[in-house]
C-alpha cells in the first residue's frame, strides 16, 4: 500500500500547567498529523532529522509506537532537537515559546541521505507539509523542496499543504507571501484559514481565501472560518461544514494538525470534500478537550472511513 508522507520538525514540548509545573511530551505541526494519520490507520513516513540525543531516541521510539514509519529521518551527531513550551490560558488558547534555531532538520535538505529521501517521497501517494515546514528552509533548502514537490507531484503524487502560518518564523511577510504562492501552485489540497490569510494579507474574508487559491490553480480548497466552521471547494462546487459545538475546551494545540488528518485520511478513503470535513471536526473535537498536542490511545473518537453508500 503506498504510503503518506508528512515534512517537517518535531520538538520537545514543555505544557504548562496552572500551578506553574510542566509536562514533557512532542510536538510539532506536521508530526501531529503524522501520528493522528497513523491513528486512523493510514500508512504514514515522517521526514525530518533529528540528534543522536536520548530525547531523540525516544521521539523515534514513540513514533514507531504508534505505527508512524521513521527509515526517513537522519540522526546528526551531537544535535538536540528544538524546544518549544506552551501556556495556555482559560479559554484554551496558548501562546508558544521557542528555542528552535539549531534543530537539525534545517539541515536536512544539505545531508548526504537527502536523495534517499527524496527518492522515497517520489514514490509516495501524498506529501503533506505546512507553512512551518516552508520556514525551516533557507532558499536554496526550499527551491530543492519545491523541486521534489514538481517532480513528485509529475509522477502521479499528491500534494496536500497547511498554511499554518507562524510570523516569527519569517524574516518578513513579503517573503512568505512570495512562498505561499509557490506551495499553492505547488498543491494539489490547501488547507488554509482565514487566520493565516489575516496574518500575511490583512484581509479575513473568506472569499478573497478562496479566490486567491483557485487563481493558483488549487483543485481541492479547505478554509477555516473564524467560526466553528469550514469551507470546502472541490471541482468548482462548495459547501461550508460547520463543527459541533464543543463546551468543554481545555487547549486549542493542534486541533487543526488533527483536523488536517481527519480530512486527509477520509479523502484517501473515498469520502466526499465535505464527509472529510466533519470527520475532521469530529477528531479536532476530541483534540480540544484534553491538554497537549497528543491525546491519549483511549481518547480517540470512533471514526468510519468506509466509503459512502452511492
Amino acid at each position: 500500500m503506498e504510503r503518506v508522507a508528512c515534512i517537517g520538525e518535531c520538538m520537545m514540548e514543555l505544557s504548562e500547567h496552572p500551578d506553574g509545573t510542566l509536562t514533557r511530551g512532542f510536538g510539532g505541526d506536521t508530526l501531529n498529523t503524522a501520528l493522528y494519520l497513523a491513528r486512523l490507520g493510514v500508512p504514514v513516513d515522517y521526514v525530518t532529522a533529528l540528534g543522536d540525543d536520548p530525547f531523540s531516541d525516544a521521539m523515534i521510539a514513540a513514533w514507531a509506537k504508534e505505527g508512524i514509519g521513521t527509515a526517513l529521518i537522519p540522526r546528526l551527531a551531537n544535535r538536540l532537537p528544538g524546544l518549544y513550551l506552551i501556556q495556555t490560558d482559560e479559554k484554551g488558547e496558548r501562546r508558544f515559546f521557542y528555542w528552535r534555531d539549531n534543530a537539525p532538520v534545517r539541515q536536512l535538505f544539505r545531508l548526504p541521505q537527502i536523495r534517499t529521501i527524496e527518492a522515497a517521497l517520489c514514490g509516495a501517494d501524498l506529501i503533506y507539509l505546512s507553512g512551518i515546514t516552508l520556514s525551516l528552509f533557507d532558499a536554496s533548502g526550499r527551491d530543492r523542496l519545491f523541486d521534489v514537490l514538481t517532480r513528485a507531484r509529475a509522477r502521479g503524487v499528491r500534494i496536500a499543504f497547511d498554511t499554518n502560518f507562524r510570523a516569527r518564523g519569517w524574516p518578513d511577510a513579503a517573503l512568505a507571501r512570495d512562498v505561499y504562492e509557490r506551495a499553492f501552485q505547488t498543491s494539489d489540497i490547501v488547507l488554509a484559514s482565514v487566520e493565516d490569510h489575516q496574518l500575511l494579507h490583512g484581509s479575513a474574508d473568506p472569499d478573497s481565501v478562496i479566490e486567491r487559491l483557485h487563481a493558483a490553480g488549487v483543485r481541492e480548497t479547505v478554509v477555516k472560518l473564524a467560526s466553528p466552521a469550514c469551507h470546502v471547494t472541490f471541482g468548482g462546487a462548495g459547501e461550508v461544514v460547520a463543527a459541533e459545538p464543543v463546551s468543554d475546551v481545555l487547549d486549542t494545540t493542534a486541533a487543526g494538525d488533527s483536523f488536517a488528518a481527519g480530512y486527509l485520511a477520509a479523502r484517501r478513503a473515498g469520502r466526499s470534500p465535505a464527509a472529510a470535513a466533519r470527520i475532521g471536526h469530529t477528531l479536532a473535537g476530541a483534540v480540544v478537550r484534553h491538554r497537549g498536542a497528543i491525546i491519549p490511545q483511549a481518547a480517540m473518537p470512533a471514526i468510519n472511513l468506509a466509503p459512502e453508500a452511492p
